[in-house]
């Protein structure tokens, strides 16, 4: 019997990218008896699950995105029965384990790709998106990849170009094709079988194309929580209207939640990636029986600010209706945060951290985020991502987001390996060591540890509804409420002292750490620079 089969409501997942962990075997690539090495520093940040990022048999084009063998490890990550002892020994530490599942796209090198581009009529010929040339041998449309170019490539063993909405080497998947259904969600199971308790679902609405291959129109201006948003990148100059997010994925999505209903206590997180987002979240996470909940990379850009914030909250509220959201500032894909909103003390970062950690919904936190970590700034010789490669130097990709996890100031690589990494370690990361702060009481890794463990025990947090009220330039007011308990969360998002006119006194929430707590005089509440306060009323 699972004794809080709806845990996820609520919860803090923290993201691991295994490869940038830590290193157990000295070959300067993280792995899985890595994670399993640091599951005590992880359950000691109060978090309620681990998302791994892709850890399957891979050729690592796109880092593991791009999966040849969906139901192994990958040999530089380790092995099943690694994983096996990784679900183990975090479950002893009442962690659950979400995995990373690429169902959109495979590897070229798949056993079912080889397969099905050998020929037009072998058993796997429709298991992918292939379409023949326009009379004058130019792809069938338009569409373009997330990583710069045609979404088409050329195969001359068919003659055909087949579909790959990001890299060449990552052939999209034919889901119009009941049988490629079937086969991943008999790949899900598998792992479920093995004991996850869910899935972060990478680019899920990109499961489904327009089967007519009509061209996308041409858009002026791109919507909230799209990809590929930048000046440098074609993608963004299409609306995506017949690449991604069909109809039918409402289908499968269904599919996919009945075999989770089949495993009390599992749940899906769903990444998505659109024009219309906030819309998209709401189709995928109503009515019970698709997502448990998603993400948009609405939090993810440069844009920031109470304002954006206000505006972000309330359209997804508005539009989620009994859907659950799940909040991230950060992830592998987009620079630090701490870089990305120009974060230039401590205490400001630990007031985005109090906002994304009151919001109502789940909450996912990635790596180095609890260190306050900045975006690593690395040489062109030292890139490995292919997005960067592609555009660099006006897009550096995606590699300053994943260097090295830095556990001691005083050792070779920070402590994450004996080895060379796969990427450097930044130098300005060494002073943001677990090591250090795990010595000083004030600093950011202290402050995560210490709001997190309070907030587990607050459920007007974890379930409780959220109302935005009418508060001075730069600062958020909102309410949690649940059961007829109400509590107020105050953040002045910036350098200067405000005071805030109240419509009652608040009484300050008992055991908040000390970081918290505003000057009350009456009905007018005063926070400093940066300032957070969370009161009863």
């Amino acid at each position: 019997m699972i004794k809080n089969p709806d845990w996820w409501r609520g919860a803090v997942i923290y993201q691991v990218y295994p490869r940038s962990f830590y290193d157990s075997n000295g070959d300067g690539i993280g792995d899985l008896p890595g994670v399993t090495a640091k599951l005590d520093y992880i359950a000691s940040l109060n978090v309620d699950a681990i998302w791994l990022s892709p850890f399957f048999t891979s050729p690592m084009k796109d880092f593991g995105y791009d999966v040849s063998d969906y139901r192994n490890v990958d040999p530089i990550f380790g092995t099943l029965q690694d994983f096996d002892e990784l679900i183990t020994e975090a479950h002893k530490r009442d962690l659950k384990i979400m995995i990373d599942q690429v169902l959109s796209h495979s590897s070229d090198q798949h056993p079912w790709f080889v397969e099905s581009r050998a020929s037009r009529d072998n058993p796997r010929a429709d298991w992918y998106v292939w379409a023949d040339p326009k009379a004058d041998g130019t792809p069938p449309n338009n569409w373009l990849s997330v990583f710069g170019g045609s979404a088409w490539a050329w195969d001359s063993r068919r003659k055909q170009y087949y579909l790959h909405n990001f890299l060449a080497s990552q052939p999209d998947l034919n889901f119009h094709n009941l049988k490629v259904q079937e086969q991943v969600l008999s790949d899900v199971k598998f792992w479920l079988d093995r004991g996850v308790d869910g899935f972060r679902l990478d680019a899920i609405n990109f499961c489904f194309h327009d089967p007519k291959l009509r061209d996308n129109p041409a858009s002026n201006a791109v919507a909230e929580g799209s990809i590929g948003v930048r000046k440098e990148n074609p993608y963004a100059y299409q609306f995506h209207k017949f690449d991604k997010t069909q109809t039918e994925n409402i289908e499968f999505l269904k599919r996919l939640r009945a075999l989770l209903d089949q495993y009390p206590g599992t749940t899906t997180v769903g990444e998505i990636g659109d024009d219309n987002s906030l819309q998209t979240m709401a189709d995928y996470t109503s009515g019970g029986d698709k997502l448990h909940m998603a993400y948009s990379f609405d939090l993810l850009t440069e844009q920031h600010g109470a304002d954006f914030f206000h505006k972000t909250v309330n359209t997804i509220e508005a539009r989620l209706t009994d859907g659950w959201p799940c909040w991230a500032i950060g992830n592998h894909d987009v620079a630090r945060v701490a870089t990305r909103w120009n974060a230039r003390s401590e205490q400001q970062l630990k007031t985005y951290m109090a906002m994304l950690l009151t919001l109502r919904g789940s909450v996912c936190i990635y790596q180095g985020e609890e260190l306050g970590l900045t975006e690593a700034e690395l040489r062109y010789e030292d890139l490995v991502d292919p997005y960067g490669i592609t555009f660099w130097p006006e897009y550096k990709g995606r590699d300053g987001c994943r260097t090295p996890m830095v556990w001691h100031h005083q050792q070779s690589h920070a402590g994450f390996s004996d080895a060379r990494p796969w990427l450097p370690v930044y130098d300005d990361h060494y002073n943001a060591a677990v090591a250090v702060q795990h010595a000083e009481d004030n600093s950011v890794l202290a402050a995560y540890r210490a709001f997190l463990g309070w907030r587990k025990d607050q459920p007007i947090l974890l379930k409780g509804d959220i109302e935005f009220s009418k508060s001075p330039k730069n600062t958020l007011v909102y309410t949690r409420s649940l059961d007829g308990e109400t509590v107020m969360v105050a953040l002045n998002l910036s350098e200067r002292a405000v005071t805030i006119p109240m419509p009652g006194a608040g009484t300050p929430e008992p055991d908040t750490p000390d970081f918290v707590g505003g000057q009350w005089h009456g009905k007018n509440l005063t926070l400093g620079p940066w300032g957070i306060d969370i009161a009863r009323l």
